[in-house]
């Protein structure tokens, strides 16, 4: 799974935000993947598989601050509204989404088996009361959550667990309610595990491919820049550390060097100020690993907000 993973242990705390969700203080100690496992057929595979289509691209996306849903001046809101219409994800509409959102840590990986309607959690404290009230009530995708758990624990990724309550958080419902105002696509979402690294996930997206061709969107839901301390004015000007950053983010990844980007606080430039918490970045490492070994990443938004905080984002299309 990459020498990398060798490194999963973490000690750092992680700051205070004040939109942190209320999970994110939740820690433990975590199993590693059996690669004896890898492999392994689960009894019902095929009832379970949907027919093959022609694979969709993945993508990663920085949602920033939760104002997204309701402030207008943020560039970004722009970019996720015109989502549907220009077709961003392709011609066809996804028959389910997977979202791995950054405020979702769990210490092994989880997915939520919702059916019905998805909750709204409001995971985020001291924002303007309209954003209270908004709701994306969005159907479970229970199908899809049975087989991610299926793929990741034939990968060696168990043992998965299963969620019945826990609805959408904000990294999920907020840019969906602007790419899908509908709701009427099935979501599910999983987990990212911060006390390991980026090719651990980077592989755990790898094992969840074959969702591609079964007509489901992956998204990675998070952030190219995250570090709240250091938020300044809504239209400050970017420091340096973050323009770095985030320039060589762009570079690795249009340029092919994921092994760079999965050892990011090696290889990048102000790795541990951009992100001195890896749990917004981690979902860009499952969108990317889901892609496929030959993905090529294309930027398709970059904007700023409050002086450190990159909405860049990023597709990763797929080879059928």
């Amino acid at each position: 799974m990459g020498q990398s993973q060798a490194r999963a242990g973490r000690a750092r705390p992680k700051p205070d935000a004040q939109h942190a969700t209320r999970e994110e203080e939740r820690r433990g100690d975590i199993a590693r993947p059996d690669a004896a496992t890898a492999g392994a057929e689960k009894e019902g595979e095929e009832g379970r598989r949907p027919p093959r289509s022609p694979a969709m691209d993945t993508f990663f996306l920085s949602h920033g601050s939760p104002t997204l849903s309701i402030d207008d001046a943020i560039p970004a809101r722009h970019f996720f509204k015109s989502w549907l219409p220009a077709r961003v994800a392709g011609d066809r509409p996804p028959r389910a989404i997977l979202v791995v959102s950054g405020h979702w840590e769990t210490a092994t990986p989880a997915v939520n088996v919702i059916r019905g309607t998805n909750d709204t959690i409001h995971d985020f404290y001291g924002f303007p009361k309209p954003m209270y009230q908004l709701k994306y009530p969005a159907p479970g995708a229970p199908d899809l959550a049975l087989r991610t758990k299926e793929l990741l624990e034939r990968a060696g990724f168990g043992p998965v667990k299963e969620d019945h309550s826990r609805g959408l958080d904000h990294g999920a419902w907020v840019p969906l309610m602007l790419m899908y105002p509908a709701a009427d696509i099935p979501v599910c979402q999983l987990s990212v595990q911060t006390d390991r690294d980026g090719a651990y996930h980077y592989n755990l997206g790898r094992a969840l491919a074959p969702l591609r061709e079964e007509g489901v969107l992956v998204l990675g839901s998070g952030s190219a820049t995250h570090n709240l301390r250091k938020m300044g004015p809504m239209d400050a000007p970017v420091p340096q550390w973050a323009a770095e950053f985030d320039a060589w983010l762009k570079d690795a990844l249009l340029s092919g060097r994921y092994e760079d980007v999965n050892r990011y606080e090696e290889k990048a430039p102000h790795a541990r100020v951009a992100h001195p918490w890896p749990d917004h970045f981690y979902p860009l490492h499952v969108a990317l690993g889901a892609a496929g070994d030959a993905a090529r990443a294309e930027q398709i938004h970059q904007s700023w907000t409050n002086a450190t905080l990159s909405y860049a984002s990023y597709r990763f299309s797929t080879s059928n």
